[in-house]
């Protein structure tokens, strides 16, 4: 769980390290963000989400990059790098394409991407978990989605809503990958066999159901019902002995069983004809 917070904090520690030295060294490194249109400014869409206007922008950013990415990394490890990755660069694109002529910096294109990512992803699966983070995320920035409409004009709202849109369509893109720490849904166990319907090994079709004939010992305990058992095998070789022909075997019982018990009977009347000569 731990783990999974180390890359989102290694990236705004690097945001953190950048705007320190803008701010100390008047770098004004805003010149490299995104400037719509114009050549210089495609690459803004490397640099600009490292880019911040002051330590309140970046502190605003931080937070929930912080918690949105470590949603992501921890239940979709499998997406989380590509998500990242084609969110800021779809998102930059976009932006420089069809954005006001400004230079627009920050990292709040790949907050929206991530939100709409692990809001959807939820959605998406029909997982009770995740659609439980994905009521977290309306909780806790639920109010983000103001900032995709056009109302301050100091504000990339572009960067906003097209994020959002690409975090939406990576988690649609991305909903048959499996996520981590997440139970699979009862349907994905296999169905367990009915112990009813297995066939004897080496018997036939027919001897479905049918238990082997066992003697009983003579202490069988309290499982063991004389009239269930002792007395019908008792009485039913006592009649093979002496009523029972091979052929009225064979007729009776099926397959093997009328084999074994037809060389039983046929053992005992040897037996008998020996001790008789």
């Amino acid at each position: 769980m731990v783990t999974a917070l180390l890359p989102p904090a290694m990236v705004v520690l690097v945001m953190w390290i950048v705007l320190g030295f803008d701010q100390v060294f008047h770098l004004d490194l805003a010149r490299f963000g995104i400037l719509p249109r114009d050549p210089n400014g495609l690459r803004g869409v490397v640099f600009a989400p490292f880019l911040h206007g002051g330590v309140d922008h970046l502190l605003n950013n931080s937070i929930p990059l912080l918690i949105l990415g470590w949603f992501t990394v921890y239940f979709y490890p499998k997406a989380s790098g590509r998500v990242v990755l084609v969110s800021c660069l779809a998102t930059g694109l976009w932006v420089w394409t069809v954005g006001r002529e400004s230079y627009h910096i920050g990292a709040s294109g790949i907050v929206y991407a991530l939100a709409g990512f692990v809001f959807f992803s939820g959605l998406f699966r029909r997982r009770i978990a995740l659609m439980a983070v994905s009521l977290i995320v309306v909780f806790l920035y639920g109010s983000l989605w103001w900032g995709a409409l056009p109302i301050q004009p100091d504000v990339s709202w572009e960067s906003h809503l097209f994020g959002g849109i690409v975090g939406s369509l990576m988690a649609w893109f991305y909903r048959k990958v499996p996520p981590a720490h997440v139970p699979p849904p009862r349907s994905d166990l296999p169905e367990e066999e009915d112990d009813g319907e297995h066939i004897l090994g080496g018997g036939d079709p027919g001897d479905e159901h049918v238990p082997p004939s066992v003697p009983p010992s003579g202490n069988a305990g309290g499982f063991y019902d004389p009239e269930r058992t002792s007395s019908t095998w008792n009485g039913f070789v006592n009649r093979a002995s002496t009523r029972f022909t091979p052929g009225l075997l064979r007729a009776a019982l099926p397959g093997w069983k009328a084999r074994t018990l037809s060389a039983a009977q046929a053992l005992i009347i040897e037996s008998r004809v020996s001790l008789n000569s």
